[in-house]
């Protein structure tokens, strides 16, 4: 070839080269932005019963907690969105839909991009979310993404890398950009809690200003497709999402949470263990940085936020208000079978699988015993409210002070969903051993959304609750 032909064609190269140099060197992640100013009152947090003024009532208070799992998890807890919507109910003489009576949604990977397209755009969930992401092959977008040469030189970047990918892409494709100011300024309910796992000690990270005001960060400049990224991070396949961990404003105080549970060793040791981890923030030379990985890590269903405001937050203040007076949780839990294949084997497993196994065993074991877990507290709840009331009947008789009694009595409701109460033996295996993948088949995803509606109907917890809400007083 010719220098004259071969000219523009070096021209071009330079030109490409150029640009791929200029790439890698302004490649960077998200950074947090800090918090210049300390208020508890601002920003994105768990709202107090009673706070709000919309036309959701804090007499039925609903969470919802939707599991990690993939696309799966994701067209799992759209269908039981979608059953919520189309299930009409009348609670003390209003009529609405039941998902009208939603307070808040937690979410874990999967399950987080459900939980996020929903707190952002509402009913617009039932139009597009299925094109938008559900029937997508958004892992392989993602590896065609981290195969694009342009991409290559910012991947080089120590301050750029494939979760970094991840977030451009959901954040083009599926969350348009907003952040979490814009759930804020809806000042409606459902409040949406997205969750991660601080891989330096294994903790629940959520995405509420309370966390980031122990960061030094403003929640509210944050694009949601980063909290997505972070909760959905599984490891090996995608890198962590770092969070940087700034001075807090001068006006910022322990949040009394926080304070109350560091002098609780002896009472509540759980509530101590968590206080100190929260505490552990604040210590800014020690943890200049915060690195977040999957949510399902530490939670895979979603369920620990909800039992942690049962026990001491929100929640627990608005029953003994008497402000709440039904809770119900519906757990959307997208759990695989366990798929034993290495105990056939004499050989050791190769990496991967130990790799997987190691990731994923844990997790279904600790799943069940969260769901027990709140569940055992509700129990306690009632027994204590029963033993007070025997108490204090039989101290009527004797003539002696009654004990205070325990305020707002309440029998919460728990109904935990999963593949295992499908009732075709054939279809319940078909969905147990669905990948957990960001690519499912249309038919597939079709089958995990109509798998909501039929485990609503089949459940007798969730029919005899719809009976009890339909014949609450003043309807």
């Amino acid at each position: 070839m010719s220098y004259r032909l071969l000219k523009p064609l070096m021209n071009r190269f330079a030109l490409l080269s150029a640009c791929l140099l200029l790439g890698a060197c302004s490649a960077t992640y998200i950074e947090n932005t800090q918090l210049q100013s300390y208020d508890t009152n601002a920003g994105y947090r768990f709202p107090e019963p009673g706070q709000t003024t919309q036309a959701n009532s804090d007499s039925l208070y609903i969470c919802l907690a939707f599991s990690g799992g993939g696309t799966r998890a994701a067209a799992f807890s759209y269908g039981i969105l979608e059953k919520l919507r189309n299930t009409p109910i009348t609670w003390k003489g209003k009529k609405s839909r039941l998902l009208d009576e939603v307070d808040c949604i937690s979410g874990i990977s999967g399950g987080s991009f459900t939980a996020a397209y929903y707190g952002l755009y509402r009913d617009r969930i039932f139009e597009d979310y299925r094109a938008r992401f559900l029937e997508r092959d958004v892992q392989h977008e993602l590896f065609m993404s981290a195969l694009n040469p342009l991409n290559w030189p910012r991947l080089a970047s120590p301050k750029f890398n494939r979760i970094d990918l991840a977030t451009e892409l959901y954040d083009d494709t599926i969350f348009d950009h907003q952040t979490f100011e814009n759930l804020i300024q809806k000042q409606a309910k459902p409040y949406i809690i997205l969750h991660a796992t601080n891989l330096a000690s294994g903790e629940r990270f959520e995405f509420t200003q309370d966390e980031f005001d122990l960061l030094g960060s403003d929640l509210a400049k944050l694009p949601v497709a980063r909290a997505v990224t972070a909760s959905s991070a599984f490891p090996f396949l995608l890198s962590p999402v770092t969070l940087i961990n700034h001075p807090e404003p001068d006006n910022f105080k322990v949040p009394k949470d926080i304070q109350n549970g560091l002098a609780s060793y002896a009472g509540d040791r759980r509530q101590w263990h968590w206080a100190v981890r929260q505490h552990d923030y604040l210590d800014k030379a020690a943890k200049p940085y915060v690195h977040l990985m999957d949510g399902g890590l530490s939670d895979n269903i979603g369920i620990r936020a909800l039992e942690n405001s049962f026990r001491w937050g929100a929640i627990r203040r608005g029953i003994n208000n008497n402000r709440i007076e039904k809770l119900i949780i519906l757990v959307v839990n997208a759990k695989t079978d366990d798929q034993d294949s290495i105990s056939h084997n004499s050989t050791p497993p190769e990496l991967p699988d130990v790799a997987y196994k190691t990731t994923t065993i844990a997790l279904d074991n600790y799943s069940f015993e969260s769901i027990e877990t709140i569940r055992d507290l509700n129990k306690q709840r009632k027994q204590t409210q029963e033993t007070l009331a025997v108490c204090n009947n039989r101290l009527k008789t004797c003539g002696g002070d009654e004990f205070p009694e325990l305020s707002g009595k309440i029998d919460p409701v728990v109904i935990d969903l999963n593949f295992e109460n499908i009732q075709d033996p054939q279809q319940r295996k078909h969905l147990l051993n669905l990948p957990t993948s960001f690519a499912l088949p249309k038919e597939a995803v079709q089958q995990l959304i109509d798998a909501g509606a039929e485990l609503l109907d089949t459940s007798t917890d969730f029919q005899s609750l719809l009976k009890e809400l339909n014949s609450s007083p003043g309807n």
